[in-house]
């Protein structure tokens, strides 16, 4: 009987095949070298995203997360390290995540304009396959007086158009979405660590927990 993924032999498992091995060994170094040449390429915007944050969280404000395209989990993810901590135990801090409704395309539009408010912050993660979505939510964000934090990849020039001087764009320089959205996870991760390093101080020890 044929299989239509090419399976393996009965009894043999697919992921003993030597190729796959190397194709996953691949994936962890292509993901490295990534990952290492963002640590400088994207270090100064991921400190200023990190200023907008904290700015906006301890000025009586909140995060506004929306997430567009697959980056929808990690918005959730975003919001959910802000109210319940990163690594550390803290208060809560303010965030809402925006819920797409695939039955009302206009649905993140009409929250974000009936729930955000002058001083907060939008923060946009996700693919650009759908500029013109992005596009329309930095507006709303302009209209109502926010910051805008962006991460996005390459190819988001028509989203960097309509950011403003107050804004901040973290863009990873690839183009693979499954690269793209590994970095945004970690960039995610630093901006809460950042936080919570100016909220309760350094924790140096928390390498070896």
């Amino acid at each position: 009987m044929s299989r239509p993924w090419g399976g393996a032999v009965r009894g043999v498992p697919v992921s003993s095949a030597p190729m796959l091995v190397h194709r996953v060994q691949q994936q962890f170094i292509d993901s490295a070298d990534l990952t290492y040449q963002c640590a400088e390429a994207l270090g100064a915007s991921v400190d200023a995203a990190i200023g907008a944050l904290l700015a906006t969280v301890t000025g009586g404000g909140k995060v506004v997360a929306c997430g567009l395209g697959s980056g929808g989990v990690l918005a959730q993810l975003l919001v959910a390290h802000l109210v319940n901590g990163l690594e550390r135990e803290r208060p809560a801090l303010p965030a809402l995540l925006l819920q797409p409704d695939a039955g009302a395309p206009d649905a993140v539009l009409r929250q974000l304009g009936a729930l955000a408010a002058a001083e907060e912050l939008l923060l946009l993660v996700g693919d650009t396959t759908e500029p013109e979505r992005w596009q329309a939510l930095v507006r709303t964000a302009h209209e109502r007086d926010m910051v805008v934090v962006a991460l996005t990849g390459l190819g988001a020039g028509a989203v960097a158009r309509v950011l403003r001087d107050t804004d901040v764009h973290v863009a990873v320089p690839h183009t693979r979405l499954t690269r793209v959205h590994e970095v945004h996870h970690l960039v995610l991760n630093c901006m809460c660590d950042g936080i919570d390093a100016q909220l309760l101080g350094d924790a140096a020890d928390l390498e070896n927990t």
